[in-house]
C-alpha cells in the first residue's frame, strides 16, 4: 500500500490540511505544511450592503462560482435576519452556478440552477450561458477571495451589467513560509508539491519571481518535483504560471488527487484497500472508491501511443491515449490526466 514511500509531499492549502496530510500517510508518504494560501475574512460592511440591496431588487442572473461563496451569503443573509427573503430572491433570480459544492449548497435551499457548467470551470459556465441573451441584463456575480476583472470583461462584453458579490478576501500567507517551500523545490526536498485554489499558484509563483527564482522553480517542477493540482481548473492557473507538467484528477477531489499521486508514483493499478482511502470523509466520489479498476490517460504536448496509458475499464481513450471524455471517465473510475510530460509512462492496469 505504500505508493508514496519515501516521497515527501508539500501541502500549500490551509484547509483541510491535516485530512489530507492523513490521507498521504495511508499511501506511506510524509507530509510538509507550507501554507501559500492566507486567512481569507469576511468584509462584513460591503457585501451586507451588496447583499440586502439584492433582496430588496433581485437581479436578472446570479451566477455562484463556489459553494463555500455561496454558504457566505447565506451565513451573511442568516445574521441581517433575511434568510427567508433571500432564499426567495433566489427563486426569483436565473441562477447559473459553477461546481459541483456549489449546486449542493443551492439544492439545500431547494434551488436547482438554471445553468451550470460541465468542466468545472467558470469558463465551461460562461460557455453554456451563451445560450442566453444577457444584453442589457443585471448579473450579480459571486467572488471567492479576488476580483475577476477578465469574468467581468467577458460578461460585459456579451452586454450585461454586472455586480462583484465579494464575501471573502484572500490576505497573503507568511512569507518565510512560501520562501522555504521555494527552496524546498528548487534544491528537491519535496517529491510533489499538492495545490488546491488558483490563489495559492499565483501566491507560490508570485513569491518565487520577487525572489528571482521563478525559472529555477519551473526547471524544478519540468524535471524532479511534481506539480499536483486538485482539478482542471487550479491545473490551467500552473499552465499560465509557465508550469507545464501537471498531475490531477479528471474529477476536482482531494481524495482523487491523493489517489492521482499514488497512481503516478506507483506505476501501477490500485487495490481495492487503497482505492478506498481515497474516499476519505467522503471527499472522493465514487468512482475514485472503484480505483482498483480505474484506467489512467496521459495527455500533454508530445505524448505518444507508447508514453500515454491505453484505457483501463471506465476511461475513454483516443489513439492518442488521451483521454476522450472527462466526465465520463469520472463518473465510471477515476481518470488522470500529466499534462506537458512526453516522456511519462504510466500503466493503466497491473
Amino acid at each position: 500500500m505504500a505508493r508514496l514511500e519515501g516521497k515527501r509531499i508539500a501541502v500549500t492549502g490551509p484547509r483541510k490540511a491535516d485530512e489530507l496530510s492523513k490521507m498521504i500517510a495511508k499511501f506511506g508518504g510524509t507530509s510538509v505544511l507550507r501554507p501559500a494560501q492566507g486567512t481569507v475574512f469576511l468584509d462584513d460592511s460591503q457585501i451586507e450592503e451588496q447583499l440586502s440591496a439584492l433582496i430588496a431588487r433581485p437581479a436578472d442572473w446570479l451566477v455562484l462560482t463556489t459553494g463555500v461563496g455561496t454558504e457566505a451569503l447565506v451565513q451573511i443573509a442568516e445574521r441581517l435576519g433575511l434568510a427567508e427573503q433571500f432564499v426567495h430572491a433566489l427563486s426569483e433570480m436565473r441562477v447559473a452556478a459553477r461546481g459541483y459544492k456549489t449546486v449542493n449548497a443551492l439544492r439545500k435551499l431547494g434551488i436547482t440552477p438554471e445553468v451550470r457548467d460541465d468542466d468545472g470551470t467558470t469558463a465551461g459556465l460562461l460557455r453554456l450561458m451563451g445560450d442566453h441573451d444577457l444584453y442589457g441584463r443585471t448579473v450579480a456575480l459571486q467572488l471567492y477571495g479576488d476580483p475577476a476583472p477578465r469574468l467581468i470583461g467577458e460578461l460585459a462584453r456579451r452586454g450585461a451589467l454586472c455586480e462583484e458579490l465579494l464575501p471573502y478576501r484572500h490576505i497573503p500567507p507568511q512569507g518565510d513560509i512560501v520562501e522555504m517551500l521555494i527552496d524546498e523545490i528548487v534544491s528537491g526536498e519535496v517529491d510533489a508539491v499538492t495545490l488546491t485554489s488558483t490563489v495559492q499558484v499565483r501566491y507560490v509563483m508570485g513569491c518565487a519571481a520577487k525572489l528571482g527564482k521563478l525559472d529555477a522553480v519551473r526547471a524544478a517542477f519540468a524535471e524532479r518535483v511534481l506539480a499536483v493540482a486538485v482539478g482542471k481548473v487550479t491545473a490551467e492557473a500552473l499552465q499560465e504560471e509557465g508550469v507545464e507538467r501537471v498531475l490531477f484528477p479528471e474529477e476536482e477531489r482531494m481524495g482523487s488527487m491523493v489517489v492521482a499521486m499514488s497512481k503516478y508514483f506507483g506505476g501501477g493499478q490500485l487495490t481495492d484497500s487503497e482505492a478506498a482511502v481515497g474516499a476519505v470523509s467522503g471527499d472522493c466520489a465514487s468512482g475514485a472508491g472503484a480505483g482498483a479498476d480505474a484506467g489512467m490517460g496521459v495527455s500533454g504536448a508530445g505524448a505518444n501511443a507508447d508514453t500515454s496509458a491505453g484505457p483501463g475499464p471506465g476511461v475513454g481513450a483516443n489513439a492518442s491515449g488521451v483521454v476522450a471524455d472527462a466526465e465520463e471517465s469520472s463518473s465510471a473510475g477515476l481518470g488522470v490526466s500529466v499534462v506537458g510530460d512526453p516522456n511519462i509512462g504510466v500503466s493503466a492496469s497491473a
